[in-house]
Formats: C-alpha cells, structure tokens, sequence
C-alpha cells in the first residue's frame, strides 16, 4: 500500500511484487552501478543482466548504436556464466532489498533446466526469467519462436524447480499470441514481452553494417507502438500475467501498457539516458491511478475501450 492509499501491489502468478515497475535485463547491470541513483528498495523487482551456462565474450564490436528514437545492440550474452554470478553477484543482489528476478539463457532445454535447478531455492531468487528470445545470439533462440519447443523449456524448467517462472517473448515471429499461448501452457506464471526488434545499421559510405555481428536487436522509444501491440494482443489470448518492455520511459507510458493489458512493465533503454526513471514513475504512478478513479493497479489492467466494430457504426457518408 502506498502512503496516500494506493494499492501498487501487483500478483504475477506465483510472484508477488509490491508495485508494477520492475527494471529489464541488460539495463541495470548487477544493481551495483545503480545503487547511488536509484532506491532500489523501491522497485518491483530487478532484473539482473542475462546469465549462461558457461561464461560468454560475447560478440564483436561495434556493440551498440544509436538510432533513430532508439538504441541497436549486438552484446551477444557477455557474461561471466552461472558459477561467478552465484559467487561473486548474487550475495550483493540478495541484499539490496529488492526482489531479484534472476535472467537465464540456454542452449537447450537441458541447459535452461540445469540453470534453473541450480538457482531454485536460493536466497534472493525471487522468480527467473527465460530469456528464449535475445536476436544475437546462436542457440536457445528457437525456442522463442517454435510454439512447441516454448512449451517444452517452459515446462522443463517449471518442473525442475519451485521457483515462479517468467517467459520472455520475442516479437520477431508471425503470431506472438500463439507463441505466448505455448509458455501459458508450459506452466509459466507470467509472460514479459517484447525482446528487442531484430534491425541493423548501415554505413553507406564504408557500404559496411555499423555492427559487429551485423544485426541486433532495436529498443527505446522506436519499439514502443509494436510493443503495445503485442501487449495487446497477448492479453487477449491468455490469462497468464503479461510484462510489458518496451519503449518505456515516463509515466504515460507505463500507464497505456496497463491499460493495454499489462500487470507490470520493465523499463530498459531509459535507463541508459535517464537513470533515475524508475523512481520518477513510482513517484507519480498514484496519481495517474488516481486520474482514472481507480484505488489499485489491477483496477485499470486490460481496462482497453475498443471502438465497436466496422459494421455497427454504419457506412461513412
């Protein structure tokens, strides 16, 4: 309960977090970078920086680049793997007083089930969320867009730990409701979506890609309306929670990624440029529930008027 009397509590699935505003993977670093700017008691939950089975290089520079209203990165993974997370980031994670909502990739299913088993039970592992959909890196992404190899990781990793489980979806795909469906069946308890757009960037004079590995994956602002959409269309096709990412980065935002169906959202590429966001949001977020005469979040979830449809308005004159 907030302090005016606000309800920001919000239920995803197994996984309950005192207000909606969780910060996105890759964003945030390990939480240390950001623990002189941010409150991170305050936040729903942290999502700390995908972690793998082995450590990963990652890709090859150039990483990152500026676009248009957004950002495209190839990072490819670089992590240190499981064994330096659980030793060396994990204890300082644990003790930030914030939920840790801990990312895993894997190459396969029996690696996303050993990282999970491993992690299960573990102080400060609130929930993990699968990452089955980063564009840049080989291996493990198929199961972001193949409905039934979804289904199988997610229901692995459900069954070999008791831990809530957050599937991440990509938007790269022909029907990312049908994929969402999959995960829902699978046994997730909520659904984060959207991953980064896969796009690329061109130096014409060079006639050379600006990136590394070529493509990458686009987020920020850019992202934004195709991340409502899937938002949209995902809660209209399940009853599983959905975590709205994408394009966020004021209260606005947060607020029509409510109304579109999301319980919660993750903020990332604001975080790069505007870093105390996440405490602007939580500032204001009682307020714009207010405006709307409701006393909760879950009072304007999914709360979408559509227009009627074509045929009952009558033909334009």
């Amino acid at each position: 309960m907030h302090s005016d009397g606000a309800n920001l509590s919000v239920q995803l699935g197994r996984l309950q977090l005192a207000n909606p505003i969780m910060v996105a993977s890759g964003t945030f670093g390990y939480a240390r970078e950001m623990a002189g700017l941010v409150d991170l008691p305050r936040l729903g939950a942290i999502v700390p920086k995908t972690i793998t089975k082995e450590p990963r290089p990652g890709n090859v520079p150039w990483r990152t680049i500026e676009t248009a209203s957004g950002l495209l990165n190839s990072i490819g993974l670089d992590n240190d793997g499981i064994e330096a997370f659980v030793a060396h980031h994990l204890p300082y994670l644990a003790s930030v007083g914030a939920p840790i909502v801990v990312s895993i990739a894997g190459r396969s299913q029996e690696e996303f089930v050993e990282l999970a088993a491993r992690l299960d039970g573990r102080p400060g592992v609130a929930a993990l969320e699968l990452n089955i959909s980063c564009p840049n890196v080989s291996g493990g992404v198929d199961f972001g867009t193949d409905p039934a190899m979804c289904e199988r990781v997610v229901a692995g990793v459900r069954a070999a730990c008791s831990t809530p489980v957050l599937a991440k979806l990509t938007p790269n795909v022909t029907s990312i409701a049908t994929i969402a469906k999959a995960a829902e069946f699978g046994g997730a308890d909520a659904l984060s979506l959207i991953n980064t757009c896969l796009g690329m960037a061109i130096d014409w004079r060079r006639r050379r890609p600006l990136l590394g590995n070529v493509l990458g994956g686009l987020s920020g602002p850019a992202i934004k309306p195709i991340a409502l959409r899937a938002v949209f269309q995902v809660a209209q096709a399940v009853k599983t929670p959905v975590v709205g990412i994408g394009g966020i980065a004021s209260i606005d935002d947060v607020m029509e990624f409510l109304v579109a169906g999301a319980s919660a959202v993750q903020i990332g590429t604001a975080n790069y440029y505007q870093p105390t966001v996440s405490m602007q949001i939580l500032d204001a977020l009682p307020a714009a529930l207010a405006e709307l005469g409701a006393a909760s979040v879950g009072e304007v979830v999914g709360t979408l008027q559509l227009p009627p449809p074509a045929e009952s308005r009558g033909s334009p004159v």
